[in-house]
């Protein structure tokens, strides 16, 4: 089995910061590419950011200059540093990896369960 778990949401007033943090565990052999995505009430699930194995970053329009993504290839970590938080930031956050059990040998498609940041004015 494979498992996304993501940690550091919360409730942020407008202009602060928060760190995401989301750990892979289980039968992993390798992990490609790595993600945030979100979610807002009545809103369809759009792509934060985006990161390659080897580090290049990928943003939403909504996010650039203002949020981070990183990773740590031997934790099997990705992070999200999020600063001037607006309330149009307030969504449930996804982690996203695209896997390879090492187990079954399959790559597959994996999501977290989501952790909520709420962005208040």
């Amino acid at each position: 089995q494979v498992q996304l778990v993501e940690s550091g949401g919360g409730l942020v007033q407008a202009g602060g910061s928060l760190r995401l943090s989301c750990a892979a565990s289980g039968s992993i052999f390798s992990i490609d590419d790595m993600g945030w995505y979100r979610q807002a009430p009545g809103k369809q699930r759009e792509l934060v950011a985006s990161i390659t194995r080897s580090g290049s970053t990928n943003y939403g329009d909504s996010v650039k200059d203002r949020f981070t993504i990183s990773r740590d290839n031997a934790k099997n970590t990705v992070y999200l540093q999020m600063n001037s938080l607006k309330p149009e930031d307030t969504a449930v956050y996804y982690c996203n990896g695209d896997i390879l059990n090492g187990r079954t040998w399959s790559r597959g498609n994996y999501w977290g369960q989501g952790t909520q940041v709420t962005v208040s004015t």
